[in-house]
């Protein structure tokens, strides 16, 4: 078991540790002794999967992201996602996910986590993005299920690929299972086999399914596994259950108020939680399911981000959709 593993040598995460995004100075800690030092790093708190911005042809903004940066900078997130399904990173080459991920990297607040989303279709080809990403400043990778050949798919390539990166990546993985883009839910012994590999620290899980998740936790409570929520439509719930955080789409927009969820559940203000989960819902599930990207990308405006056009082929929103979005902010008290 990975518990067991650590006491080889000291600790994977300090005595006390809080997030490192917050108040700790070094994100990896050594875990153990082998050929290659492996690594942990703390991801619980609130991480919110940054949109790429892009300019009028389709180039990256760099400078737009600096100036979403530095208002993000000033909200109490763990750190951030970046080339996240949100990140539009399966229309852009290999140069410009790495670019993004150092651009974020050197442009976030002392402290921030970055994990960086480095899966590819092969094996082979993750492992290099990972290591790349790792070069440029990610603490951690994001692995997404591979997904092409889904008959292909099964539990054995599933463990074999995890495991292959997680043997050969600079930085610890987290699995990501976000069922409603690849088609494929990562089936719970997949997690549960390989939550005791030294390299892999967490999963991310999109999928929403409560009973699946409070499994997960107790299956891996041995492991030092860290699951976390892939949205905010069921963040609360999955807090209760024993995730240790959220990665939110919404966050790009109402990430104060998704911190301020964390908090009240912290102090145990459960009813208080409980209501702003609620109001949270419909304007996620917008930005999400909905209409996704283009919509994140228009709400992201009203709030004083950049979020800008999106990559073909994805196509804006039309005028009526983002009245009925802002409609459906406006009711849950979040816009005017």
């Amino acid at each position: 078991m990975k518990r067991a593993a650590l006491k080889l040598t000291h600790y994977c995460r300090r005595p006390g540790l809080v997030s490192f995004g917050r108040n700790l100075t070094n994100a990896l800690v050594p875990c153990r002794q082998s050929s290659s030092v492996t690594y942990s790093v703390d991801v619980s708190g609130i991480f919110p999967p940054i949109a790429t911005p892009f300019n009028k042809d389709e180039s990256i903004a760099f400078d737009k992201l600096s100036e979403n940066m530095h208002k993000w900078n000033k909200i109490p997130f763990a750190g951030y996602v970046v080339q996240g399904s949100n990140g539009e990173y399966v229309y852009q080459t290999v140069k410009e996910r790495i670019q993004v991920v150092e651009h974020v990297a050197k442009t976030a607040a002392p402290g921030k986590v970055i994990l960086a989303g480095s899966g590819c279709e092969s094996t082979r080809d993750t492992i290099e993005m990972t290591n790349q990403m790792a070069d440029v400043g990610a603490h951690a990778a994001l692995v997404v299920t591979p997904s092409y050949y889904k008959n292909g798919m099964h539990n054995r390539a599933m463990i074999n690929h995890f495991t292959k990166v997680a043997d050969n990546s600079k930085i610890p993985i987290l699995l990501y299972s976000v069922p409603g883009n690849t088609g494929i839910d990562l089936d719970p012994e997949v997690i549960i086999t390989l939550a005791s590999h030294p390299n892999i620290v967490g999963l991310k899980d999109s999928g929403g399914d409560i009973a699946k998740l409070a499994h997960l936790v107790f299956k891996t409570r041995q492991d030092e596994f860290q699951i976390m929520a892939g949205s905010a439509g069921f963040l609360l719930p999955a807090y209760l259950i024993g995730c240790v955080g959220g990665v939110c789409g919404a966050a790009n927009m109402l990430g104060q108020e998704l911190c301020d969820l964390e908090q009240l559940y912290k102090q145990g203000k459960l009813g208080e939680a409980t209501k702003l989960q609620q109001r949270l819902v419909a304007p996620n599930a917008f930005v999400t399911k909905k209409f996704g990207v283009p919509g994140l990308k228009v709400a992201m405006e009203w709030f004083g981000y950049y979020g800008g056009p999106v990559r073909s082929p994805l196509q804006p929103i039309t005028t009526e959709q983002e009245e009925i979005m802002r409609a459906v902010f406006k009711l849950s008290g979040f816009v005017h």
